[in-house]
């Protein structure tokens, strides 16, 4: 990931394929993967990433809606001519009312908190960058919140994948682009990953809060995509009939607004 010059999409309805059909080897090769992966997708064995999709609608030469096809079968957003939205849309603000009691946070695809339901007990920030989780997960400032080594190295790594493919998406992006360039150099770690260019998705996770009043709470959290409106929820759980569950039910009843 990098500061690269603006660059449109590449997709035009009225452009045709200017050949009727692309050998295996000859599609991995203009993809810049290997034919054996493409052979395994053909086969219906795993799923291309966003990155891997944009390339391979690209050397097939798809028009415009044969892409958003495509990444409708492989469950992704096409990009967007413009920024990534910004917007908490109806059908998620309905998903937060039936989450009742449950805290869980929104984000949008760049990992800026757009909204919260009953999480008084983290720290989110105001305005900008205080309130973007991947700055702050590589600026070292997590607020309350605290994870093992080995989790925070995993958590960074699906953050940084998940940059890169929404980078792809909305490559008119403006805000997007200076905070990965940004990024890039106040954190030598996401420089780091960002070149390595390794593929970490999201896992089941466990994050210690810190709160003022019930102490050390440990919580785990679950990421979701919501299609609509391209957006991240990220939803905290607790055992149940734990201490954990109960210093956790304590706090959403100090804190029920949402922002």
């Amino acid at each position: 990931m990098s500061g690269r010059p603006r660059r449109r999409t590449g997709f035009d309805p009225s452009t045709r394929r200017r050949t009727p059909g692309v050998r295996r080897d000859e599609l991995a090769a203009a993809a810049g993967v290997s034919a054996e992966y493409i052979k395994r997708l053909e086969q219906g064995q795993g799923r291309p990433s966003a990155g891997v999709l944009y390339v391979l609608a690209r050397a097939l030469r798809l028009s415009r809606p044969e892409y958003e096809y495509l990444c409708s079968l492989a469950g992704h957003v096409p990009p967007g001519a413009g920024r990534s939205p910004r917007q908490v849309g109806p059908g998620t603000r309905r998903l937060l009312d039936r989450l009742g009691d449950t805290p869980v946070c929104v984000n949008d695809a760049a990992w800026t908190v757009l909204a919260w339901e009953k999480l008084g007990c983290t720290s989110i920030g105001s305005h900008g960058r205080d309130r973007n989780m991947a700055w702050r997960a590589f600026t070292g400032d997590q607020g309350r919140t605290t994870r093992t080594s080995e989790r925070e190295v995993r958590f960074q790594s699906s953050i940084v994948t998940d940059l890169r493919a929404t980078a792809l998406r909305y490559p008119d992006d403006d805000w997007l682009r200076d905070l990965v360039t940004d990024l890039q150099a106040v954190s030598e770690t996401f420089a780091d990953l960002g070149q390595a260019h390794v593929d970490t998705r999201y896992q089941d996770d466990q994050v210690t809060i810190r709160h003022p009043d019930a102490g050390d709470i440990t919580v785990d959290y679950d990421i979701m995509t919501i299609h609509e409106g391209d957006l991240r929820a990220v939803v905290f759980t607790a055992e149940t009939g734990s201490a954990d569950a109960a210093r956790l039910a304590v706090t959403q009843g100090r804190h029920s607004d949402r922002r």
